[in-house]
């Protein structure tokens, strides 16, 4: 009985060319990742850790849920196409089973129903139970290919206004890929019309060949060729195409949920960041260079891109360069990919020093304030620029009666987060350094900013031994114990959720319970993880101020268009951009608690 033909080989050359190079990849991957990420995975590669990777790789990399909870047609496609190839290739093995007992080769189930005529006999329901879940699953996978080839023309209805533009190489290696099941299709429908097997589906068309003439045997190897050399195709490009992220996100998910996280330093890890990139363009929408400034060259898609593809390689300074740090790319990404820390890593590298030689001397004659039972009080730089903050919160400190250390209030020293999404690390590092030394040498018990690109920073790059609260928090927690009485006005406010504080640092809830507690909030339309950037924060250093206005026009317009008395926010930067704009009051969270003090 064969169980071999010709047209098998370039199939079996494209999966033994996949396998070489994709072990050879992973393995030099996994190399590659710092001492950091190696003892992290080596703590916790045998915990239960591994339980919610399988969920979650099979949530995202077959069923792809965050897509779907974008747009539900733009889910089905990415699910059927992912989730209905993965169960061909299951049903298909459990099929190839049934009719070699006696086992067979790996091919056997991928071009079943031409081997199917020499098969051990099998039960006959069982046999037309499968050729009809095989064809119902290939009919399940070209509906999702049909939905490809509509996005690829009309994108809107899926829920995306712009998709990515790709290489030469994605470009043949999609063509490949929607060769393969109408090739098979076809295939199967010529086999079916000189032998009468598949299912429903391959069974009519079948039909329709054989009235036609083309129950032919040459047209059928032809046929079964062609299938074998879009599938030969598409493997052999797949480890240097945007698809090598169907396996690639596995291994991430994996990694991701064992405790590893990326670092300002290239490592192993960020590659597998950079190929688990489907490059599907849902980051470039939401993000305010292109919705504001027709941008769309520069989003985190085409950074990927630049960096993966050596004849694009020499535009990931520039594409790096022009980003807001805005983390919207980021809220947005199916993959939850960390697209900012990877921008910021193509940004330090071969970045020239600002500072001369010991240009932080002055560091040493800042000295800690003894604050045993106290909290430490950082405003940050842009604070000082907006005193309204800080004083609003020496006015709460004093009103429940905690003793504090205002730790930046005569002698400032910058967090250093700015400097670092600039890509000046030595420098960052340097005042972190000093920082800490001052916070853990005055014995204070709690850390406590106004500022969210510091609170960011203190909370994920120092390495503090006390808890890091944003002003917003330590206010809610405040009201929530009882001990800030606040009076409720009659305002109705809308409130701005700060990149840094909300999506950089997933404080949502906080700052609305304490509006809540002290005026009306109204909602906005695009508010949350969805907030608009101010359009004015550090992290865009090419910029000219009318680009920047037109960014914060449209967060702006957003927060006015409820019609509130007042506009807040929880960000100095962002209380001075809208500020500049109208003649509506803006006030910080703090500035709002600070006025409705209930005096005992």
């Amino acid at each position: 009985m064969s169980k071999f033909s010709i047209f098998i080989i370039p199939f079996c050359i494209g999966v033994l060319f996949l396998l070489v190079i994709s072990v050879w990849k992973y393995w030099r991957w996994i190399k590659g990742f710092d001492k950091l990420q190696r003892a992290i995975i080596r703590k916790n590669i045998f915990t239960w850790r591994f339980l919610p990777a399988i969920w979650e790789a099979f949530r995202e990399g077959l069923l792809h849920w965050r897509i779907t909870k974008k747009n539900l047609l733009l889910g089905y496609m990415h699910r059927s196409l992912a989730f209905g190839w993965f169960l061909l290739i299951v049903v298909g093995a459990v099929q190839a089973s049934l009719g070699y007992p006696d086992g067979h080769p790996l091919w056997i189930a991928i071009f079943y129903n031409y081997f199917e005529i020499e098969a051990s006999p099998v039960d006959f329901r069982h046999a037309v139970f499968f050729a009809n879940l095989m064809d119902g699953l290939l009919l399940y996978v070209l509906s999702g290919l049909f939905l490809a080839m509509f996005k690829k023309v009309w994108s809107r209805p899926l829920g995306m206004k712009r998709t990515t533009r790709h290489t030469l190489t994605d470009r043949v290696a999609k063509l490949s890929l929607w060769c393969i099941f109408p090739f098979r299709l076809l295939s199967e429908a010529v086999t079916s019309a000189i032998h009468g097997n598949g299912g429903f589906l391959v069974k009519w068309l079948g039909g329709v060949f054989e009235s036609i003439g083309l129950a032919d045997p040459a047209l059928e190897y032809t046929c079964w060729m062609l299938y074998s050399i879009a599938l030969g195709t598409f493997f052999c490009i797949m480890p240097f195409s945007r698809y090598m992220h169907i396996f690639t996100e596995v291994f991430l998910i994996y990694f991701r949920q064992l405790g590893v996280h990326d670092s300002d330093k290239k490592t192993g890890y960020t590659m597998f960041e950079l190929s688990a990139c489907s490059r599907c363009g849902i980051c470039i929408d939401g993000c305010p260079l292109n919705r504001q400034l027709a941008i769309t060259n520069v989003q985190g898609v085409y950074m990927l891109q630049s960096i993966r593809n050596l004849e694009l390689q020499r535009n990931a300074e520039p594409i790096a360069e022009n980003c807001l740090m805005c983390d919207r790319c980021v809220a947005d990404c199916p993959v939850n990919l960390d697209l900012s820390i990877i921008r910021r890593q193509v940004r330090i590298k071969n970045k020239v020093a600002i500072d001369n030689k010991g240009g932080y001397e002055y560091l040493r004659n800042i000295h800690p304030f003894n604050s045993i039972g106290r909290v430490a009080y950082f405003g940050g730089c842009m604070s000082h620029l907006t005193p309204g903050i800080t004083r609003s919160m020496e006015a709460i400190f004093n009103a429940v009666g905690q003793k504090y250390w205002f730790m930046d209030k005569d002698e400032t020293i910058c967090c250093g987060r700015p400097l670092l999404q600039q890509g000046f690390e030595h420098q960052a590092f340097e005042l972190r350094r000093k920082n800490t030394e001052m916070i853990v040498n005055s014995k204070a018990t709690m850390l406590i900013t106004s500022c969210p690109i510091c609170y960011q920073s203190f909370k994920k790059e120092y390495k503090l031994s006390i808890p890091v609260m944003h002003h917003t928090e330590y206010i809610n927690m405040l009201i929530s114990n009882g001990q800030l009485k606040l009076r409720k006005d009659d305002r109705k406010v809308t409130y701005h959720d700060p990149c840094e504080l909300g999506r950089g640092c997933g404080i949502y809830d906080e700052p609305r319970n304490v509006l809540s507690a002290t005026t009306t909030l109204l909602k906005t339309k695009e508010e949350r993880e969805k907030s608009l950037c101010c359009g004015f924060n550090l992290g865009n250093p090419l910029l000219d101020i009318e680009q920047q206005t037109k960014i914060r026009d449209a967060a702006r317009d957003n927060l006015l268009a409820p019609n509130p008395d007042t506009i807040v926010t929880a960000c100095p930067m962002c209380k001075k951009a809208f500020t500049r704009a109208e003649d509506i009051p803006v006030k910080d969270i703090a500035e709002i608690v600070a006025g409705n003090i209930i005096n005992p």
